[in-house]
């Protein structure tokens, strides 16, 4: 008994566990989720991607507008390159977004053949 105790704890008790202090998802156990994992990985870039953007844009404005480095500063900044870009890149990255996230949309529609359980659940509006 003590044998199959200890080996328990030492195999199976280790694996697919949630682990105090993690970052991330602990590993998949289906391909749904590991599909789900996936499209994180690829949207993720965005975030850094326009985390870096912004942080050279306000570097170079900051370094643009520096008292030593230019003592008197033009009244008007004619930033129009910069205006379509920022104009048009906010509605681009959603679709680069939207993309990739069909396919794991998709494959959680489709049905389990013989599902070990099956869940009901009943829904109510509180406001009736």
């Amino acid at each position: 008994m003590i044998v199959r105790r200890w080996h328990y704890i030492l195999t199976i008790a280790s694996r697919d566990a949630a682990e105090p202090w993690q970052l991330g998802s602990q590993d998949a156990a289906t391909p749904m989720m590991q599909g789900i994992i996936y499209l994180h990985h690829d949207i993720f870039f965005f975030p850094i991607i326009i985390s870096v953007l912004v942080s050279r844009m306000l570097v170079r404005a900051l370094r643009h507008f520096h008292y030593r480095i230019n003592p008197i500063p033009q009244r008007i900044v004619h930033g129009t390159t910069t205006e379509i870009i920022r104009t048009i890149f906010p509605s681009i990255i959603p679709m680069f977004i939207a993309i990739p996230s069909f396919a794991p949309l998709y494959s959680m529609d489709e049905v389990v053949v013989n599902p070990a359980i099956t869940t009901k659940a009943i829904g109510h509006q509180w406001y009736r």
